[in-house]
């Protein structure tokens, strides 16, 4: 059997135009081929974020919590203040990833599924007083939670309440899956993966930094103070997407030319094809309909608890609560998986053994007509009710509220 790993939150299944761009050989990094395809990946890269303006934007090897590090490595110098907006497990990866760069780090964190109050985010803004923080970070959806927070009014207030404050949004569950506006919202930082709406194959960084960040960045550098790493130093990497972005071939590390090329060619599909991106971004949302409103046919229950702060991308569940019956997500994976289909289990450890994760987002949502989104309610609806029978059989007598 199959495991069809795109009805996890990513990576998603590929187009047959990625996979066949991800089998091709090997370019040269410097080849004038190699060279155009990044050019055209970065500048479509910003059409992505909807940026317009002089903001740079970084394609370099590695998973979405390189973003992390390049933020910590770069903007941050030890002593900076930083409000992290807390609605999951990966609210406490940013947050360490930071501390670790020698940022004094503050949280406001939401209840288990839902979003951090605007009212809270000022309040905490306001506190810091003479003392403002560095930057704000936002995970636009917490991949853990399925929790989408609302990025363009809490960016809004910081901007209004600490204009020079830095917004850093994780849009890693997010992109290409769910609304960015990175200059209507004014955001400082974009960071993303490639595996998740964006639907290329895992291993490349995705960020898109403002004029401003940069500039916060090389003011940096000419006060001699270094970036925090060597990898991930933009004082590396800055000369090379600048020259990249100029159709020039330039070098620091090898990139990941077929990752690049593959990524490329997604970005195609989401810039140029058929399909349009509010078009994308409407079939998302059609999808995340569809398998919330089965699971809860279904008696599962969204950790999102928040009507507007439920993401369209990935979906959250937890198992049926039957009297009597002690139904883990580990039985309904498992009835999942006889069906040929991996779904994902909980991440937030006090109720990890109590939910599962689905993921709809990319090509399974805009390819053939939606037929992955329709399989996947399916099984999902197959999975739950052999994982009750199962249970039944084991406690006789016990009835499911279906």
């Amino acid at each position: 059997i199959n495991i069809y790993i795109g009805r996890i939150p990513g990576p998603v299944p590929l187009s047959p135009s990625v996979q066949h761009t991800l089998a091709l050989a090997p370019l040269s990094h410097v080849s004038p081929e190699f060279v155009k395809i990044f050019q055209e990946a970065l500048h479509m890269t910003k059409k992505v974020v909807h940026t317009t303006s002089s903001s740079t934007a970084f394609i370099l090897a590695g998973s979405g919590t390189f973003g992390w590090d390049q933020v910590g490595a770069n903007v941050i110098e030890p002593g900076d203040r930083v409000l992290v907006i807390h609605t999951g497990y990966f609210g406490d990866g940013f947050k360490d990833c930071l501390e670790t760069y020698g940022a004094k780090v503050d949280v406001v964190k939401s209840v288990l599924g839902g979003t951090v109050p605007i009212s809270e985010v000022e309040k905490a803004i306001r506190k810091a007083g003479s003392k403002p923080y560095k930057l704000v970070t936002i995970t636009h959806v917490d991949t853990s939670t399925g929790v989408l927070s609302d990025a363009c009014s809490i960016a809004a207030s910081v901007r209004r309440i600490s204009p020079n404050t830095l917004v850093v949004l994780d849009a890693v569950c997010s992109l290409a899956s769910e609304d960015v506006q990175m200059d209507a919202w004014g955001l400082d930082v974009v960071l993303s993966a490639s595996q998740k709406g964006l639907g290329a194959p895992p291993g490349l960084s995705i960020l898109v930094a403002s004029q401003r960040t940069i500039k916060a960045f090389e003011d940096r550098i000419k006060r001699g103070v270094k970036s925090g790493s060597y990898y991930s130093s933009w004082e590396k990497w800055l000369p090379i997407m600048r020259a990249y972005n100029q159709n020039k071939p330039a070098y620091f590390g090898t990139p990941a030319v077929n990752l690049v090329r593959a990524y490329h060619a997604s970005l195609l599909e989401i810039t140029e094809g058929s399909i349009s991106l509010p078009q994308r971004l409407a079939l998302h949302i059609a999808a995340s309909d569809l398998i919330k409103k089965a699971g809860e046919a279904l008696g599962m229950v969204q950790v999102a608890h928040e009507p507007t702060g439920r993401a369209h991308g990935m979906t959250a569940l937890y198992v049926p609560n039957i009297k009597g019956l002690s139904l883990t997500a580990a039985d309904v994976l498992a009835c999942a998986g006889k069906r040929g289909v991996l779904m994902a289990g909980g991440l937030v450890a006090e109720v990890k053994d109590k939910y599962i994760r689905v993921g709809h987002m990319g090509w399974s949502v805009v390819g053939e007509e939606g037929k992955d989104v329709r399989f996947v309610v399916k099984v999902l609806e197959e999975a739950v009710k052999e994982a009750i029978d199962i249970g039944r059989k084991k406690l006789p007598g016990v009835s499911a509220r279906l």
